[in-house]
């Protein structure tokens, strides 16, 4: 956890997650949001590799990182306790969200219709 506890390594993850990536392709989208260097981005690179949040195969002289779903699994386990906090409110938030478009279909059967109208 404290290795998520950086915004920069949250957003490399972030990043990671919509694909493969090469390195370069990810210093250069972090150096712009971020400001940071080549090799400070390498490291920020290194500790989610050797924390098993990343993993990195070599095609020919690129390097292509990636989400090492083994590793975000025990983040899941850990954000699992908590889950409980949210899901019942989001449960709640789809029946209102259910019951508001029951109401909208009922009023608008119930609606006169413009075309019928007398004038």
């Amino acid at each position: 956890m404290d290795v998520l506890g950086d915004p920069v390594r949250r957003r490399i993850l972030e990043l990671l997650a919509d694909g493969e990536m090469t390195s370069g392709a990810v210093v250069e989208r972090i150096r712009d949001e971020f400001g940071i260097s080549q090799p400070g981005v390498s490291q920020h690179l290194r500790v989610l590799r050797e924390n098993g949040l990343a993993t990195v195969r070599a095609v020919g002289t690129r390097r292509l990182y990636a989400v090492d779903a083994d590793g975000l699994r025990e983040v899941d386990v850990w954000v699992g306790r908590f889950r409980r906090f949210w899901e019942q409110r989001l449960d709640a938030l789809g029946t209102e969200i259910a019951r508001g478009k029951r109401a909208r279909r009922t009023s608008r059967a119930h609606a006169p219709d413009p075309d019928t109208e007398d004038t």
